[in-house]
């Protein structure tokens, strides 16, 4: 039986915590662990409970959610972080990007994409909701993460391949499935993309492939 996603949330209205419990509650995939009010409750709380998911608003007091994400990602890499907020604007995004978040949604996004963003971030991709996509497309260009460009840089068919489907979003069980390789060479592909880029999440590929036009969205 598969383990379930061990989640934290935090927002500083406990209304809002407790509809997204009400939400996911029920999920038999899903462990809420924790909850958190503020950015530096949210790190301490990471700290101790170490979940595989983080839920976090943008605007919170004490210490914002862009500020705990880069915390958080220092300390434990391999947490996934998903900003669920009510802002798109592009600054935002790149700003969580800057600080590690995998993934992006408004707070109108549904029940189905807030789930399937979940799983993809746990399983080690990225989800950036539909309102936002073409934002991070367009702004890319300009973004503050993946600056330096190395025309140099070969890349293996596979990888290419491999690269295109992280910029699509593929999670690696996914990925593995779609290149008939196992799940930890596709990890290792990935790893070594990531080097190859000086990218430290696969955020930082989609940014690079973007940038060099490997990608097209």
């Amino acid at each position: 039986m598969q383990q379930a996603i061990r989640l934290v949330i935090a927002d500083d209205f406990p209304m809002f915590r407790e509809g997204i419990q009400l939400l996911l509650g029920k999920e038999t995939g899903i462990d809420i662990v924790a909850e958190a009010s503020n950015g530096k409750e949210l790190i301490e709380i990471v700290s101790e409970m170490k979940p595989d998911v983080v839920i976090t608003d943008i605007e919170m007091p004490v210490m914002n959610g862009i500020e705990a994400t880069k915390e958080i990602k220092k300390a434990n890499p391999s947490i996934g972080i998903i900003a669920l907020t009510m802002f798109g604007e592009e600054h935002l995004i790149v700003d969580m990007l800057d600080g590690g978040a995998s993934g992006y949604l408004l707070k109108s996004s549904k029940k189905e994409e807030l789930l399937q963003a979940i799983e993809f971030v746990n399983e080690g991709g990225t989800y950036f909701c539909n309102a936002t996509t073409m934002k991070l497309s367009k702004m890319i260009a300009k973004s503050k993460t993946g600056d330096s460009i190395n025309p140099q840089i070969r890349f293996s068919e596979k990888e290419l391949e491999i690269i295109k489907l992280i910029c699509e979003q593929h999670a690696s069980k996914q990925i593995a499935a779609a290149t008939n390789l196992t799940h930890r060479t596709v990890e290792k592909y990935r790893d070594n993309i990531m080097e190859k880029t000086g990218s430290t999440n696969v955020v930082g590929i989609v940014v690079y492939a973007i940038r060099n036009g490997i990608y097209k969205p």
